[in-house]
């Protein structure tokens, strides 16, 4: 599976970098009108484009056909790009925390209680959309799965506005906000293992030959 990882980052490299470089010029640009840990929301989002791209890659290229005969289950082949997934966000975050860090050196308001907010509420949208996304992406056809995937963002921010409500049935929310993002965060963490099992099972199915 290792080298199927590295495979996957040697195709994404060059979008990588191009939104490593944008995440970076961003923050410090937001810095001037907004509150530069804020970018820790867009950041996670953005970075893993790359994980869509790598898996239409893969179908126009005809890899499947050549993955499936290596000494790789299809259950591995599925962890990998979750596995790729979740690097990619990772990235983003510490991409994004670049512009924060040089900031706070300079005195800038930038509080820790705002990167772990924002940073919750990144990770907690990355997660709900790619458990929506990457199964589509072997379900559909690339075009339909295209859209899927540019949905599956707007989708994920109506799925936390809901589960904030939710729990705000239970708990303020107003004075337990980290608290609560962070609930949303575990949630979010379970969808994305579930759809994991999800992705297995239709990747199983399918007719590769």
């Amino acid at each position: 599976m290792k080298g199927v990882l590295v495979k996957d980052f040697y195709i994404a490299k060059s979008n990588i970098l191009v939104t490593i470089v944008s995440l970076v010029v961003l923050g410090l640009g937001l810095s001037f009108l907004l509150e530069t840990s804020a970018l820790l929301v867009l950041a996670p989002v953005a970075s893993t484009t790359a994980a869509f791209i790598s898996i239409t890659s893969d179908a126009a290229s005809k890899w499947n056909k050549n993955v499936v005969i290596m000494p790789i289950s299809r259950n591995q082949i599925i962890g990998e790009k979750f596995l790729f997934y979740i690097l990619l966000a990772l990235l983003g975050m510490i991409t994004a925390l670049i512009p924060c860090v040089t900031l706070a050196c300079f005195s800038a308001d930038v509080m820790f209680h705002s990167l772990c907010l924002y940073g919750s509420i990144g990770i907690s949208a990355t997660l709900l959309a790619g458990g929506i996304s990457l199964p589509c992406a072997y379900l559909f056809d690339p075009e339909k799965s295209q859209i899927v995937f540019m949905m599956s963002f707007l989708a994920s921010t109506g799925i936390i506005t809901g589960l904030v409500f939710f729990i705000n049935l239970f708990i303020s929310v107003k004075e337990n906000i980290l608290l609560a993002f962070n609930l949303v965060l575990i949630i979010s963490v379970v969808w994305f293992f579930i759809s994991y099992k999800i992705t297995v099972k239709i990747y199983q199915k399918q007719d590769i030959t």
